[in-house]
């Protein structure tokens, strides 16, 4: 029988496993707080913040908390914790156990942490859901493009690697059994979608247990916000205008108690013969996006679903990405490229919520 953090194989495996018990995973709950572009902090007042921030995950981390806690103790863990998830999740430490697990040989065993258990639950999820447009194992294909962690070419692959590489991706290709890993074909595994998302819902989960009950956490760009900011409102966040050579906010939103993502393409391409090629690679074509979104926002209860969710949307594009985010009632906000101008769309759950704040 195969174990999952939250049951058994069948649920594991099956498409409508209870979002419920996902997020009691994620969110190991002392407070309930309601992948790549920097969303722009727009609040300020005249209260100063303590603010913790640093390096990780080749981004940088970012704290800020309206209220009276031990900074030094919590700095210490804060930055214990992000070692640890390196550890954990980290494709550039050969000694990661996500590492470890690319180097697994096919058929054979490998116990695993309950924490990439549940970064599997999170992708298993988002996969059947986005028909397999979010696929962690997508990594042979962006270092066939050139965008992964050494990019050696600018080059269009050819067809026949494309479908080699393709040959080997796919998440019904990993098994989990009492606790142990198996790959039956050579998959890897990439948490990079959806690991800053899940670092910042442990460092919300450190700032809470210190006691802080107003504050904001953003990782590479993720954030999660609980209560209210240095000026007795809402945290606002801007959403950049898609420009490469622009940082600019087109809008903002608050988090009201909430986790925020951004993903999108504008700044992470070549060009070809004229022919722009995405660093956002579709493991179902095994080519970059072509539609015209550039920019995706979504809202959740966890940063780990939101940096996930935005991802999916991102490669599925417009029309998909929406209809995903109906069935699920995800807030969630798109800009669209429509000649030199930019259109925006957004679903319902997100107009609700606009509306209500």
């Amino acid at each position: 029988m195969v174990q999952t953090p939250n049951g058994t194989a069948s649920e594991w495996n099956n498409p409508r496993i209870a979002k419920q018990q996902l997020l009691e995973t994620l969110m190991k709950p002392i407070l309930i707080w309601l992948f790549v572009i920097t969303p722009v902090l727009v609040a300020c007042g005249p209260v100063e913040p303590i603010v913790i921030n640093g390096n990780t995950m080749g981004t940088t981390y970012s704290v800020k908390i309206v209220d009276k806690v031990d900074q030094d103790a919590l700095s210490n863990k804060i930055a214990q914790r992000l070692v640890e998830i390196n550890d954990l999740m980290s494709t550039y430490l050969p000694n990661s156990e996500i590492s470890r697990i690319n180097r697994l040989a096919v058929g054979a065993g490998m116990p695993i942490s309950s924490e990439n258990q549940a970064m599997l639950e999170v992708a298993r999820l988002l996969y059947q859901q986005s028909a397999g447009k979010f696929d962690i194992t997508v990594g042979p294909l962006v270092r066939l493009w050139g965008f992964g962690p050494d990019p050696t070419t600018t080059a269009v692959p050819a067809e026949s690697d494309i479908a080699a590489a393709r040959a080997i991706l796919g998440l019904e290709k990993i098994n989990l059994e009492r606790g142990q890993i198996r790959k039956t074909h050579p998959v890897e595994l990439d948490f990079s979608a959806i690991a800053k998302g899940y670092a910042v819902d442990e460092l919300a989960r450190l700032v809470s247990a210190a006691g802080a009950n107003n504050y904001l956490v953003e990782v590479g760009g993720e954030l999660r916000a609980a209560g209210r900011n240095q000026t007795g409102t809402s945290w606002r966040i801007g959403i950049e205008r898609p420009e490469a050579n622009t940082r600019s906010a087109l809008t903002s939103i608050p988090l009201d108690n909430m986790a925020m993502a951004t993903s999108g393409d504008y700044r992470n391409y070549f060009e070809v013969d004229g022919v722009r090629y995405s660093h956002t690679i579709d493991p179902t074509t095994g080519y970059p996006i072509t539609h015209n979104v550039v920019s995706v926002t979504v809202l959740a209860e966890t940063a780990a679903l939101a940096d996930g969710y935005a991802t999916a949307i991102d490669v599925m594009g417009a029309e998909s990405g929406m209809e995903l985010a109906r069935r699920q009632n995800l807030p969630v906000f798109v800009i669209l490229r429509s000649g030199s101008e930019f259109t925006t769309q957004s679903s319902a759950a997100f107009d609700e919520y606009m509306s209500a704040h």
